[in-house]
């Protein structure tokens, strides 16, 4: 089908068929109809190699640009100077929130945000598709975390059928996908291996059955060559039939492990989770008390001794006691889990640059600082 045929389809589609769709016939009407880049993003799938390669190599370069306080900020700001952000976050985020919000900023965005339900006119009795089609009337782009399952995909297929058809980003919303997390969580390893991802080893430990970050970093693999992945959980919280499914159809090796410590040596990269038990039935009485984790999906401070000298320590935050507190004081390379959110930052810069096809103009750069052209 041509980008005529794909919008034609897009504006007559019916929610029940949208949704009924799996992800993969899915992703032709989420791409941008004239590049195939992104436009809306939803789960991790839509991402190929191609993709994942370039969105690296803007943030790496934009990172570098933003180092320039003087001409490459400008440079940056000028580049989305204009537009408009809205962050739409119903449920809670500090990180993501602020990460997307960096972002924006420094590409130049204005920035609104709404974070309260009951100042929305949804606590009036608005639908939710309403409500999108009317903040599309303000703003550029939607960056949306919204408690109810598929409310993103909702506002996608909604600004599919609208006529004004503006980018909105998944920022994490329900038990669904957090792509941007999987996104930096690829950044940081791209960065800690110098972009040779392929054929490494990765350990994810934790709740694995409903951790979003997990699901969609497990998605990201079927681009990569040689890839091997180790979960490590409690019976009751191992990842889900879906994700393995999924791995053993693109031919990923995966084993299931109960035991931390004796998986720690074989790992190129340890990704660990916190307890999601947010999602448990509460008793709205009850403040509920986080249980301490298992000693056996716990990483303490000497598990660093069992370590490769190259491999990494990652969390997508926030954690609690699954790593000891020392740990992330430790003046350790390999401890990178407070790198990512500087990281999760610049490639979400990448990410809103591609959307917004500005990905040339930053790899095209050229007033670098004179000192630096000569090596200084």
């Amino acid at each position: 089908m041509n980008s005529q045929e794909i919008e034609k389809m897009a504006h007559k589609m019916s929610w029940q068929k949208f949704v009924a769709m799996e992800e993969k016939e899915k992703i032709i009407f989420l791409n941008n109809l004239h590049t195939g880049n992104p436009f809306h993003v939803l789960f991790a799938q839509q991402f190929n190699r191609e993709n994942l390669d370039l969105l690296c190599q803007i943030a790496e370069i934009a990172r570098a640009i933003n180092k320039n306080k003087q001409e490459g900020v400008k440079f940056l700001r000028k580049l989305l100077s204009g537009t408009h952000a809205l962050n739409f976050f119903y449920q809670p985020s500090s990180r993501t929130f602020l990460s997307f919000e960096t972002a924006q900023e420094t590409l130049g965005m204005s920035i609104r945000d709404i974070r309260d339900p009951s100042v929305s006119s949804e606590a009036k009795g608005e639908t939710l598709e309403d409500s999108i089609r009317t903040f599309s009337s303000y703003v550029d782009l939607i960056i949306m975390r919204y408690p109810e399952k598929q409310a993103v995909e909702k506002g996608a297929w909604v600004l599919n059928k609208s006529d004004r058809r503006i980018p909105i980003i998944n920022a994490g919303s329900g038990k669904d996908q957090h792509p941007t997390q999987a996104l930096t969580d690829i950044y940081t390893l791209h960065k800690s291996f110098n972009g040779e991802i392929d054929g490494r080893t990765i350990v994810m430990c934790g709740d694995l059955k409903r951790g979003r970050t997990v699901r969609s970093l497990s998605y990201l693999m079927k681009n990569y060559h040689d890839m091997k992945l180790i979960f490590v959980s409690p019976s009751h919280l191992r990842m889900k039939k879906d994700i393995k499914d999924f791995l053993t159809s693109h031919n990923i090796t995966y084993l299931e492990e109960d035991n931390l410590e004796e998986i720690i040596p074989l790992a190129d990269a340890i990704y660990m989770t916190r307890i999601q038990d947010e999602w448990d039935e509460k008793n709205d009485q009850t403040k509920k008390i986080p249980k301490p984790v298992d000693p056996k999906y716990k990483f303490k401070k000497e598990y660093l001794e069992l370590m490769k000298k190259d491999a990494v320590l990652m969390h997508p935050l926030p954690k609690r006691d699954e790593i000891d507190e020392e740990v992330g004081y430790f003046r350790d390379k390999r401890v990178v889990f407070w790198r990512q959110p500087r990281n999760g930052v610049w490639i979400r810069v990448a990410l809103i640059a591609l959307i917004f096809q500005k990905q040339q103009t930053i790899l095209d750069y050229t007033h670098w600082p004179k000192k630096w052209r000569e090596g200084g």
